[in-house]
């Protein structure tokens, strides 16, 4: 909108229509609600862990694998998706991905043991990476008017899933832990008729990529430094989600509630108070300064965990870190090389998902062998190495601090940030 408005005379600039974001074809809006519901996801099975353990007759960590399955099979799908939409084409592609949903997660609802709950939130997985890949850059395809208002749309749709996931995921199992589960069929189940009904005709199919390409982008200087970053602090994101509702002590609907003030806080600090922190310091900067931050909130979590108050606190000032570092670090990546955005986006977003996938197990045995405390010091470590990482390597990164972003890249960095 910048350079627009700067190549346009002054009367032009003065006389043109603001984009009204309410004026949008229903094609935008069925997409904006699958985001919605597919963005929930990430966070609907948290409040529900500790009773999926008690009923299903499971340990903690074999719980915890509900998100490594799911992460896995996300992040290595990753590395393949931008060469499959590149093909299909992107309503084939998401329709696709939402049907896959629809299917494991009514699979997850009737099973009867916690093995069979993980192997469905795998499939699961394989449909969430088809249609995060995809999603942003058939919204903007459709909308009308320009794209502003359909960013501004995506945007909201992506906090809102963000935020609401966990509240779902506790009001309704706080009557079943298959509740959650029945609840993304129904909504999945309607964006998927939406889109098929209002997304009329194809938007064009990008140009078509090779499968090499996302492994061959890892080998970048500055791609790979980003992703290593992104390996490391992903861990500590997903134990802060994932292990906190064992030691917090509250039933589903308590859990819920402590996470959507996680998910608030995560997209309010991603949409406005990232863009606002990279137009006045260096990207590189802001990871420097957000990462401790993060790493110390997880070691004051350690220390405060007898303290359901203190954790919870803990999980909101968490939440804010987490949706500066999830912008700033994709801005990075689309910024880090010549390569098409598709490609070394689902590079990067492939290796933070497998980061996610292995830090839930992994904090509740170490919880388990150690001291409960040992779980959120095991995701601090974890955080430092990558600030670490950061400062040994800061060189290769010299070239993302170009200067803010237009408002498409900008919403392709929250976009793919929030997808993990």
């Amino acid at each position: 909108m910048t350079t627009a408005s700067s190549s346009a005379s002054p009367t032009a600039a003065h006389h043109e229509p603001r984009p009204n974001l309410l004026k949008q074809p229903r094609a935008v809006w069925a997409i904006a609600f699958a985001c919605v519901v597919a963005f929930m996801g990430i966070g609907l099975v948290d409040p529900i862990l500790p009773t999926i353990a008690a009923d299903l007759h499971a340990t903690a960590t074999q719980s915890e694998y509900l998100f490594t399955s799911y992460l896995l099979v996300t992040g290595v799908a990753m590395f393949f998706t931008s060469w499959v939409s590149s093909r299909l084409g992107p309503k084939k592609t998401l329709m696709i991905g939402l049907a896959l949903i629809v299917v494991f997660a009514l699979l997850a609802a009737t099973s009867g043991s916690v093995q069979e709950v993980i192997g469905f939130r795998a499939g699961w997985g394989l449909g969430n990476a088809l249609f995060i890949s995809t999603a942003l850059a058939t919204i903007v395809g459709a909308a009308s008017g320009g794209s502003s208002s359909a960013i501004i749309l995506y945007e909201a749709a992506l906090g809102i899933g963000i935020a609401v996931g966990p509240l779902l995921g506790g009001l309704l199992g706080s009557v079943s832990w298959r509740g959650p589960f029945f609840g993304v069929v129904v909504l999945m189940a309607i964006a998927f008729v939406a889109i098929a009904v209002f997304l009329r005709g194809e938007t064009a199919k990008p140009t078509p990529t090779t499968l090499s390409a996302p492994f061959r982008a890892l080998g970048r200087p500055a791609l790979a430094t980003l992703a290593a970053i992104a390996l490391f602090y992903n861990i500590g994101f997903f134990v802060l989600l994932a292990y906190t509702p064992y030691p917090l002590g509250f039933g589903a609907l308590g859990i819920g509630l402590t996470f959507f003030g996680w998910g608030v806080g995560l997209a309010v600090t991603s949409v406005w108070v990232a863009p606002l922190l990279t137009a006045r310091l260096r990207r590189t900067t802001v990871l420097k300064i957000a990462l401790p931050l993060l790493a110390v909130d997880l070691v004051v979590a350690g220390i405060v965990i007898e303290s359901q108050i203190g954790l919870v606190l803990c999980v909101i000032v968490g939440g804010l870190a987490l949706g500066v570092l999830n912008t700033v670090l994709t801005e990075c990546v689309m910024e880090a090389t010549d390569l098409p955005r598709s490609v070394a986006s689902s590079a990067y977003s492939a290796v933070r998902f497998i980061g996610g996938a292995v830090a839930p197990p992994a904090a509740t045995t170490i919880a388990a062998v150690v001291t409960p405390a040992a779980g959120y010091w095991f995701a601090a470590t974890s955080v430092a190495i990558a600030f670490v990482v950061a400062l040994v390597f800061g060189r290769t990164l010299r070239h993302v601090d170009d200067g803010p972003e237009t408002e498409l890249v900008e919403a392709q960095a929250i976009g793919v940030g929030e997808a993990s």
